[in-house]
């Protein structure tokens, strides 16, 4: 096996300069620089992963924790992070917290998610949380500490909420502005008698979405009765058809529904074609992502381009900055932009968008 000594015969130089190059650790001259790269590439040296991470006290693994890798959001996130990392020599272990939709469960989940990465002493986790608000100041704490009793430093990014207050940085979208637009685009449209489809009421997501929906109706004169204009799901499409009958059998009259996002859309439009309604002649439909989908139903699907890709591109790149950073400094916030994305099932227009190259 060809070692570090060789290389540092064939190129005529001592090991700790080889070293040097290897590591970059050391000021080495372009000329030393140029005779090592020569007999590595000559000699088809190779560094040895593991005690090269060793010494410098990590594993070059990234840990993610998701939602719900089956879903149709999250796997565009990962393989962004994925990719970004991956220029950089990075692995990732990824943990899915999904469950039937018991909250506490969930959190349950995401903690054996925490301590299983940490056990594998990844070198930073980004992360989504199901946290309630009114959980997360034990709840972060409770994850830090599993942090200082590993003995190794691990850097946290959240994405999807922003968590800066619990010195976490946080790649998200600003949910009550992005569904302000979504919502105001129905009423622009000639829409007078909106409905909101969201996911379960524990969530700070619904939460942001539906006091948008709310302030929104009340702001264009329009009565706000939650019983008869909001149903509550669960994200998925099963939930979506569920959710639209009831609707509709509580509110006959809706000409309009912000759905919350995309997966529970399809739904939508499966329950609709059952009730031989059409969008966008009898409901306009709106929904929340800009996932793949969005763009390949039929009629496709006016959305909330949250830029999922970015997301996770920001986030990687967060957390590769905060791992090379040995200097303490603030949590960033990062803020990514949503853009409505009009087509048929709202503006009876195509935009002959097809996002085929992410399915």
């Amino acid at each position: 096996m060809i070692s570090i000594k060789d290389v540092a015969k064939l190129a005529n130089v001592s090991i700790s300069t080889v070293s040097n190059v290897i590591n970059n650790t050391k000021y080495v001259s372009d000329e030393l620089k140029s005779k090592v790269n020569l007999a590595i590439n000559e000699l088809g040296y190779e560094v040895n992963p593991i005690a090269h991470n060793m010494k410098n006290k990590q594993t070059k693994t990234i840990g993610i924790i998701t939602a719900n890798m089956c879903g149709i959001l999250y796997p565009y996130i990962i393989r962004a992070i994925d990719e970004v990392l991956s220029n950089f020599g990075y692995s990732v272990i990824i943990f899915d917290s999904h469950n039937n939709g018991d909250v506490f469960e969930t959190i349950e989940n995401e903690k054996k998610g925490f301590k299983k990465l940490i056990a594998n002493k990844v070198d930073g986790i980004i992360f989504t949380s199901a946290i309630p608000e009114n959980l997360e100041n034990v709840y972060f704490e409770n994850i830090k500490n599993m942090i200082s009793s590993s003995n190794k430093r691990i850097e946290l990014v959240s994405i999807m909420r922003d968590f800066t207050k619990y010195n976490i940085t946080s790649v998200f979208t600003d949910n009550f502005a992005a569904s302000v637009v979504a919502v105001e685009h129905l009423f622009e449209i000639g829409c007078k008698n909106i409905g909101h489809i969201t996911g379960p009421t524990y969530s700070k997501d619904v939460s942001d979405k539906l006091e948008a929906f709310k302030t929104v109706v009340k702001a264009h004169g329009y009565p706000y009765n939650e019983t008869t204009m909001v149903a509550f799901g669960d994200f998925s499409h099963q939930s979506g058809y569920l959710c639209v009958k009831a609707l509709l059998e509580a509110n006959p009259s809706l000409d309009g529904i912000f759905v919350a996002n995309d997966q529970m859309a399809v739904g939508v439009f499966k329950a609709l074609s059952d009730l031989k309604k059409r969008a966008p002649q009898d409901i306009k439909i709106i929904g929340y992502d800009n996932s793949f989908l969005s763009s390949i139903l039929e009629p496709s699907l006016s959305t909330i381009d949250i830029h999922s890709v970015t997301i996770g591109q920001e986030a990687a790149k967060a957390l590769l900055k905060n791992i090379n950073n040995n200097d303490s400094k603030p949590p960033q916030a990062i803020k990514v932009d949503h853009t409505l994305v009009a087509r048929k099932s709202t503006m009876a227009i195509d935009n002959n968008d097809w996002m085929s190259v992410d399915w």
